[in-house]
């Protein structure tokens, strides 16, 4: 039997190049992990916010791109620092998403019944 959960929206902010504090490979597999189960559930966010080393989740190499492209096609907001891309050097590599500032970030919390951060 399939769980139901209350609708409210949700912000979800990705700060780092993966998930928790341990090897990076062990964290990109969480991350992609926790991506997909997202992406494969009900309980989508209506945003996720990539900034600081969470950025390049978003570029061309990363892990992730394909639960973050399939996320953004079934309508979540993929939003990413353009302040951080510039200080990586990443702008132009970028592959999904759209490149925002930090007012956006903000109008994305501030519009969400819950903020997650990982």
């Amino acid at each position: 039997m399939e769980q139901t959960y209350s609708r409210e929206s949700l912000a979800i902010l990705i700060t780092r190049e993966g998930m928790g504090h341990a090897e990076p490979a062990l964290q990109h597999q969480l991350i992609e992990k926790y991506l997909t189960l997202l992406d494969e559930s009900n309980m989508l966010p209506d945003a996720i916010c990539l900034y600081a080393e969470g950025v390049k989740l978003a570029v061309e190499g990363s892990p992730v791109l394909a639960q973050l492209k399939s996320l953004e096609a079934k309508g979540v907001h993929v939003i990413l620092c353009s302040t951080c891309l510039n200080y990586f050097g990443l702008s132009d590599r970028v592959q999904v998403g759209i490149v925002g500032g930090m007012g956006d970030i903000i109008a994305a919390q501030w519009h969400a019944d819950k903020v997650i951060t990982l």
